[in-house]
């Protein structure tokens, strides 16, 4: 087992004010607890791609098995949510957090991660390092998915029906699309971290990689004689996936405090088993836990949560325990 320790800087970029509110409570855990819950478990992760995976393919077997309404539905929202458990394993490799071998790290990251979902480790981990940097400010990449709210119901019923009736996933794919072909002004992962007159890493060879894992998937419901059930990985990543995308985003920076307190500018969610089982795999819920501390692997942010509340280091902090259901309330509450 190994316990290495994640070597991504978890300083980086940081502005003075998160550097001093990092030191506080950093302060009140000791060396042990701290080596403890940045020790990578490479066998967790293991785990973590059995899980997401296993879930998927008993997906597809569900409807194999007895095809109606119901079921369809069922998996396609399981699926969804767990192709929000690929990009996490995609973001956890970006934090270079997930196995402890940097080339494996990115290697599994992309074709048990990215690649099905049609994204990429190196690009998101460019992009996604400003938003912890320039988390809530005008910089903050990912300000959009969050900046609107809270809104009306009739409006927040909009954004739902956009998504599950894959308005949203057409015109989010159709840019990531340009954004792998270097066409248009699409807001560019591909264009973050470039040194001055370095050129993008664009083109159709970009495409090679998501079809090829996409067809794996295809492949492998093939030897069982069903191929058409693949059909449900893209609905599911058109409509489903978009939907706890939403849901997760807004739940994490929306409606949030003053973007240079790190205890308020980011919100961890307290879920159900049921919430965890469709909407928050991989324990992205404890999203306050992972800005604090960018590097602490996904399966030590619950031990952390608790070592945090024990010495009141979140009495201040944006914790909500209602569930998914609290937040979506507010969101809507225009």
């Amino acid at each position: 087992m190994s316990t290495a320790l994640s070597d991504t800087d978890p300083t980086q970029n940081l502005s003075p004010e998160q550097m001093r509110s990092e030191q506080h409570w950093k302060e009140q855990f000791t060396k042990e607890e701290l080596r403890e819950i940045l020790a990578m478990e490479d066998w967790r992760s293991v785990w973590t791609l059995l899980v997401n995976w296993g879930v998927i393919f008993a997906s597809f077997a569900l409807v194999g098995w007895r095809a109606n309404p119901l079921t369809i539905v069922l998996a396609l929202f399981l699926i969804g949510g767990r192709q929000l458990g690929c990009s996490i394993v995609l973001h956890e490799a970006a934090h270079r957090s997930f196995l402890s071998n940097r080339k494996w790290n990115d290697r599994i990251g992309n074709w048990f991660g990215a690649y099905p979902v049609w994204s990429e480790v190196l690009p998101y981990r460019n992009y996604h390092l400003v938003h912890h940097a320039k988390t809530g400010t005008e910089a903050d990449p990912d300000l959009s998915l969050t900046l609107p709210f809270p809104i009306s119901k009739k409006s927040f019923r909009r954004k739902v029906w956009r998504d599950l009736s894959g308005q949203t996933g057409w015109k989010q794919l159709a840019g990531t699309f340009k954004r792998d072909l270097g066409i248009g002004e699409f807001r560019n992962q591909r264009n973050q971290g470039l040194k001055p007159g370095e050129k993008p890493d664009v083109g159709w060879h970009k495409l090679v990689p998501v079809l090829v894992s996409n067809g794996v998937i295809l492949g492998i419901l093939a030897l069982f004689a069903r191929p058409e059930l693949y059909l449900l990985w893209p609905i599911a990543l058109l409509t489903t996936f978009r939907l706890v995308i939403r849901i997760r985003s807004i739940a994490e920076h929306a409606m949030t405090g003053p973007a240079e307190d790190p205890l308020r500018n980011t919100r961890t969610t307290l879920v159900s088993w049921w919430e965890r089982l469709f909407l928050a795999p991989n324990f992205v819920n404890y999203h306050l836990e992972h800005h604090l501390l960018m590097t602490v692997p996904h399966y030590h942010l619950p031990k952390m949560h608790k070592l945090l509340r024990e010495r009141g280091l979140l009495e201040k902090a944006l914790i909500n325990d209602g569930g998914y259901r609290d937040v979506l309330q507010r969101a809507a509450s225009a």
